[in-house]
């Protein structure tokens, strides 16, 4: 009878050892399958695990999606072989990602060098995470310089709306995707900050679901958008908080001006509006949103097209 015992107990501290070499294992499993769905994609579908994933879910809310994206990323990459490559990308990612989960937001996935995620909190946690992900290239680019790279500049757009998380595919092979027209939108705002020579841009809807905004955060308004792919006018705002001092000085001194002109643009006082925006660079030289809105009225006067709102064809 004790030989008996002295088996049966070695055999149930086997399978304690068993089942907990399994838990182990379980968890390790869900922190592997999580790098590539985040935990958050599932906790919005009601899902405890990747286990529970069915072809199909979704579920739909409000939130502000963020397109980060390295300007003249095509270029830099040419000059790199692609393991320099990888390297680079994964040494960017690894400063971006904390801060956009510091601020309540999750990567909904990576683009090449764009980096596209989503806040379901607040509005203002993804103006925030905007802000200390330009701060921290900032510092990023002074590690670059000092071992001989090349710094880099990243716009960054914000657009809040509705969208749809779900999964998509076929039995064997689905994955978790989000679909919004906003999707597309914050993409398009993302795209303008090479053309006004922005940091980060956000669009009215955005900056509406941000109370007190004005008094919190330095912006301007850079018009209203007619995006490609749209057929009503988007509202753009400029962030100022996060560029150099000295760009940042310069763009709120030369505010009062710029403002103006585009009161009297979106009035069709072409003349008056040229002359305003050229007093707002007086500040500022090398603003190029005043830059694009006098080329602009320098080619309706030639032609005679003026309209209020700016029709963008380009992507």
């Amino acid at each position: 009878i004790l030989a008996m015992a002295v088996v049966l107990a070695n055999r149930f501290v086997r399978l304690n050892l068993e089942v907990e070499r399994l838990n182990v294992d379980l968890t390790q499993t869900n922190k592997a399958y999580s790098r590539f769905v985040p935990m958050e994609f599932l906790g919005h579908l009601g899902l405890a695990t990747i286990i529970d994933v069915r072809l199909g879910q979704q579920v739909e809310r409000e939130m502000t999606i963020l397109f980060s994206d390295i300007r003249s990323f095509t270029t830099l990459s040419e000059s790199m072989t692609p393991d320099e490559n990888m390297q680079f990308l994964n040494s960017y990612f690894k400063h971006m990602t904390p801060i956009v989960h510091q601020y309540n937001g999750f990567i909904d996935k990576y683009i090449g060098d764009a980096i596209m995620s989503l806040f379901p909190e607040s509005a203002e946690d993804a103006l925030r995470a905007s802000i200390a992900m330009q701060e921290d290239i900032a510092r990023y680019n002074e590690v670059r310089r000092e071992r001989g790279f090349q710094a880099i500049q990243v716009g960054i757009g914000l657009h809040t709306g509705m969208l749809v998380l779900g999964t998509i595919g076929n039995a064997e092979r689905m994955d978790g995707t989000v679909i919004s027209d906003a999707v597309n939108l914050a993409s398009r705002i993302e795209g303008l900050t090479k053309m006004f020579g922005a940091s980060i841009m956000l669009s009215g809807l955005t900056l509406s679901r941000i109370s007190v905004a004005h008094e919190r955060f330095d912006l301007r308004p850079l018009g209203t958008m007619q995006v490609k792919g749209k057929t009503e006018g988007v509202p753009v705002y400029e962030v100022l908080d996060g560029l150099p001092e000295a760009e940042r000085s310069g763009k709120l001194a030369g505010l009062e001006s710029f403002q103006r002109a585009l009161e009297l643009y979106a009035l069709g006082k072409l003349n008056e509006a040229a002359d305003s925006f050229a007093l707002s660079r007086k500040a500022w030289p090398g603003d190029k949103a005043a830059l694009f809105y006098e080329s602009l009225i320098a080619e309706q006067q030639k032609f005679g097209n003026w309209q209020p709102m700016i029709r963008l064809d380009s992507k």
